[in-house]
This record gives structure tokens, sequence and C-alpha cells, in this order.
């Protein structure tokens, strides 16, 4: 049976991690990103040669902080793959300029949290409901949902709080998508990476550099989009089928607490 999988921000950073991730388990693929599909022909041109025989790869524009792009996003994939089997709910964005508390915007805060904790809230939503109606015609059905969040959601930085609020909204998301979909067989689940090596963590990497090898993770290393990526896919699989609402930390033991 072909599985469809839609996983937004799915053409950079993380998010081409976890897209090659899920090809590599035989889904088709939606990708969802805000850059016209020009920018992002190269990783889409990858995706299609990683993809199985009868698998495609769809890229759609959308900015899921937008209601009509949410509905345009999900009525092209229903349109395209005429199903939806896993939601992984990637996209987000860091602040503009890191700001202390003290000085921080409401501008700021509105951005991020638009595009990190409402919009993915709402495209589950959507989402979810549509997993609904192909599970009420389908007992089989088997839908699943992945918010990928950050350590930020527990770790605190007084430099960008807005994203750190966002990610702790998105673990409670979790918890409540997860409270109201068992009945219907849709599992949720929160991947938390910590220092994954992307775009976004670029113009930090020195001061990571040294805090790697003053012992900051217990995997004296960068974290890569792969190493997030095969943990949706271990989800995707159904390899943990009685642990929905749960966390996978993916940060090479940097939040362990150690004396």
């Amino acid at each position: 049976m072909k599985r469809v999988a839609l996983v937004t921000g799915g053409a950079r950073g993380i998010g081409l991690g976890i897209s090659s991730a899920l090809l590599r388990e035989g889904f088709a693929l939606a990708v969802a990103g805000t850059k016209p599909a020009g920018e992002v022909a190269e990783p889409l041109r990858e995706l299609a040669e990683q993809a199985q025989p009868g698998r495609e790869v769809r890229y759609f524009q959308a900015d899921i902080s937008r209601r009509e792009d949410r509905e345009r996003l999900l009525a092209g994939i229903e349109a395209a793959f005429g199903a939806l089997h896993l939601l992984v709910n990637n996209a987000g964005v860091a602040p503009q300029v890191r700001t202390d508390l003290l000085h921080a915007s409401e501008e700021s805060f509105d951005r991020v949290l638009g595009i990190n904790l409402r919009g993915p809230y709402f495209l589950t939503q959507a989402a979810a409901r549509w997993m609904i109606r192909q599970h009420q015609q389908d007992a089989a059905f088997a839908g699943a949902i992945v918010n990928v969040s950050s350590i930020s959601a527990e770790v605190a930085s007084v430099n960008r709080g807005e994203y750190c609020i966002s990610k702790a909204g998105v673990g409670m998301a979790t918890k409540l998508w997860a409270a109201r979909l068992a009945e219907f067989g849709i599992g949720v689940y929160e991947v938390r990476p910590g220092i994954i090596a992307t775009d976004m963590t670029a113009g930090v990497k020195e001061k990571y550099d040294q805090l790697l090898q003053q012992g900051l993770c217990l995997q004296a290393r960068w974290g890569t989009p792969a190493d997030v990526g095969k943990a949706v896919a271990l989800l995707a699989r159904g390899d943990l089928p009685y642990s929905t609402g749960q966390v996978l930390v993916i940060d090479g033991g940097l939040t362990l607490p150690r004396f």
C-alpha cells in the first residue's frame, strides 16, 4: 500500500533529512515550503532521485502560518495523492534578531509563534480531520503525526525567549493531540533535536564547536539532519506502537542531568 507523508520545511536542514529518511521507508512525499519551487529545485531533484518506484515527490509552496495556505496545501495533496498517512510538523524559524527578554519585540514574538506554534497546531487540526475521515472509511488506515520541536522546549535561552516558548507550546500540543486522536488510532509524537548542523545554526558554529570540545554533550559532535530523520522514520514505521504522546530527544546526551 502506498503511504503518503507531508513534511513541512522538508527541502532544507532537518526537514531535508526527514524527507530523505521517509523516502527510504517507501513513502510518497509532499514537501511544503515558503520558497518558490525554482529556489529549491536542487534538493527536490535529489529527493526525487531517492524516491522508490511509484513513489512521487511533490512540492507545495505554502506558509503554514496562513490559514488559506494550509487549506490550499491539504487540498493540493488530496488532489495529487488522494490520501495522507503521516504529517511531520517540522517548519520553524528562529528570531530574526536574538534579543534579551527585556528588549524583545511583540512583532518578533508574533512572527515566531505564528510559524512555530499556531501554524502547526491548526495544520494538525485540519490534517487530523482528514485522517479521521480516512479511518472511518477504512478501519485499517493508520495515521501518525510527528512534531519536531527542540531542546529549547525545556532549556531556557534568555536571548530568544519567543523561540523557547514556541517549542514548549509544541510539546503541550503533542500531548493534547495524542490524547484527542488516540481513539482513531492516530499516534502523535514529538522529536526534540539538540544542536543540529544546519543553515539555522551556521552562525553559532564556532561557539558550539568550543562548547562541544568542553563536554557540552556526552556524544561530542554536532547532530545531523540524518540523525533526526532516522528518529522520525522509526515513528513512521510504527516501531513504537504503544507510545503515543512520547518525546524522542535527539541531542547526544546534552540534556542528561550530570554532576
